[in-house]
């Protein structure tokens, strides 16, 4: 039995990525913010919901206390919350960061010591392209010219800490992704965007990796991507 945590997945990647693990024969905690959506999103899947906000403290640690004391360890980490932010002030740097970037942080700290106790830990995290200098800066790229600093900066802390945290915890294969640009929520204004459902295949490869796969490296659907 393989124990699955994935955040912000009551839509999405995260619950396309749920919803494809579970078929899989994981056992999956769909954590969420919002209790109501998450417990409905968990039902519709067959999963088990934990409350769990990424930019609150002591919400992760309940989250992960709950995990604890039901299954005694976590195989698989998937930091799958995220949020965009255009304006560029102060209040929604210290928004987008907090969320992509130090939330990652509180999730994985508050679930190293469940990850160690498993036999295949990994820890797949939703970064982004646009947090590649390597493909904003490349005019042949569609990151050349989408207009979403904060966004793409904190992805690009996210795909760093990724690395660090491979180096720092060698028994555990952490990775990073790019999903590819797809039709959510999130994503919405844009237009566009393909099926979560091709999205959710890359995040559930690397979630699925064995013992001698890859770590510190960021993906896509083809494979290692230059950043």
């Amino acid at each position: 039995m393989t124990v699955t945590l994935i955040t912000g997945a009551n839509k999405g990647i995260g619950f396309e990525t749920a919803r494809q693990l579970l078929e899989l024969g994981h056992v999956v905690y769909l954590g969420a913010r919002d209790p109501d959506r998450g417990r409905e999103a968990a039902a519709a899947l067959g999963a088990r919901f934990v409350q769990l906000d990424v930019t609150d403290d002591d919400s992760v640690t309940a989250a992960l206390a709950e995990i604890d004391a039901a299954e005694g360890c976590l195989d698989v980490l998937v930091n799958n919350a995220g949020i965009l932010g255009y304006d560029m002030d102060g209040p929604t740097a210290l928004r987008v960061f907090d969320t992509n970037a130090v939330g990652l942080v509180r999730v994985t700290e508050a679930a190293l010591p469940l990850l160690r106790r498993s036999d295949r830990p990994a820890v797949v995290t939703i970064s982004s392209s646009m947090g590649s200098f390597w493909a904003v800066t490349n005019p042949e790229r569609m990151e050349y010219g989408v207009p979403a600093a904060l966004y793409a900066a904190s992805k690009s802390a996210a795909t760093m800490l990724t690395v660090q945290y491979a180096k720092a915890e060698p028994g555990i294969r952490f990775n990073a992704l790019e999903p590819g640009f797809t039709a959510t929520d999130m994503t919405a204004a844009m237009g566009g965007g393909r099926p979560v459902e091709e999205s959710a295949r890359t995040v559930v490869r690397l979630a699925t990796l064995g013992p001698d796969g890859p770590t510190g490296t960021l993906q896509d659907e083809h494979g290692l991507l230059a950043w």
